[in-house]
């Protein structure tokens, strides 16, 4: 079977959402007020790795409402294409909302039986094309997590893109407010045997394994199949490993106002630095420098940085 040639550097599947973020400083006793964005993890690592440079396009579906038509604005204004976006009338866009305390951000969904919830696999009749003709074929967690039918066309394009030679990126992303543990489990253990890099976080680990130690996380994810694999320790920078060798890389000292698709900006970093050839150890030390700048805005998508600020924090040089 004759492929497209590798015309993409990245293709994202999941669920796109608008995004209500509390504004800090507020009173205790006040009414919380929300800064309205967009979000959604792998739509967030799409716009990240657009903005540094990849060639991007996403698969989804969207409500064929007004938020779905302002995502289909922002992804075009963000240089991801859209043309794999379908559009459903029966069903709406999702949201959701980001409230902060003293022990971080915390989310709340509106997202029950949307657009993207009802991905079938008989979608990659439009997208596979899409997927064979792109490096890298971006999932999360949370493209397993949110219907029975979107793990399936997952699980689906997975395969589909170890058929063309697609690599497959898989970001950990666990949510136990969309799906029990055990499914969790036993989906992500079989994700993670289809995929070439895995991007799991020491938290969803923790709770999928019951491992704490950073290079036994690296060990699990190897033995079920990951040939690449980058844990991402938050301040304290990644753990990266080839296979071959392992290699901590420290993040970056900055003032953090909002954590919000902090990890979806280093996964579109990441990958965008891999597409383009460079080697792991440099992929993670760019995608720790775009992950601390996103972290000092507000939101998920706005913080996201441009490559010249990304090189500009390396060239400084400040570790944690």
């Amino acid at each position: 079977m004759t492929h497209p040639s590798k015309t993409l550097d990245i293709v994202a599947l999941g669920e796109a959402m608008v995004e209500f973020n509390q504004t800090p400083g507020q009173a205790p006793d006040e009414a919380p007020m929300y800064l309205q964005g967009f979000g959604g993890d792998t739509s967030n690592a799409a716009i990240a790795a657009a903005r540094a440079g990849a060639h991007v396009a996403y698969l989804s579906r969207l409500g064929t409402d007004r938020w779905g038509e302002r995502l289909m604005d922002l992804w075009q204004r963000e240089n991801v294409g859209t043309t794999t976006v379908l559009r459903d009338v029966q069903a709406p866009t999702g949201m959701y909302f980001v409230s902060h305390d003293a022990q971080g951000h915390h989310f709340s969904y509106a997202r029950a039986g949307s657009a993207a919830s009802r991905m079938q696999p008989t979608d990659l009749a439009h997208w596979q094309d899409t997927i064979a003709s792109s490096q890298w074929l971006h999932l999360s967690g949370i493209s397993l997590a949110i219907s029975s039918s979107a793990c399936d066309t997952a699980f689906a394009a997975m395969q589909l893109a170890r058929n063309v030679g697609t690599q497959v990126a898989l970001d950990s992303n666990l949510r136990l407010s969309l799906w029990p543990l055990a499914r969790a489990q036993a989906c992500i253990r079989h994700a993670v045997s289809l995929c070439n890099l895995f991007l799991p976080s020491l938290e969803d680990m923790t709770a999928l394994t019951g491992l704490t130690q950073a290079q036994d996380i690296i060990d699990w994810s190897h033995a079920h199949g990951a040939a690449q694999v980058v844990l991402k320790l938050g301040a304290d920078g990644a753990l990266a490993s080839d296979g071959t060798q392992r290699r901590s890389v420290p993040g970056c000292a900055v003032h953090a106002r909002d954590a919000t698709g902090a990890g979806d900006c280093f996964a579109g970093n990441l990958l965008a630095q891999l597409s383009s050839d460079h080697n792991l150890w440099d992929a993670t030390a760019y995608a720790n420098a775009a992950a601390a700048l996103s972290v000092q805005g507000i939101g998920a998508v706005s913080p996201l940085p441009r490559r010249d600020a990304v090189l500009d924090l390396l060239n400084k040089g400040t570790h944690a």
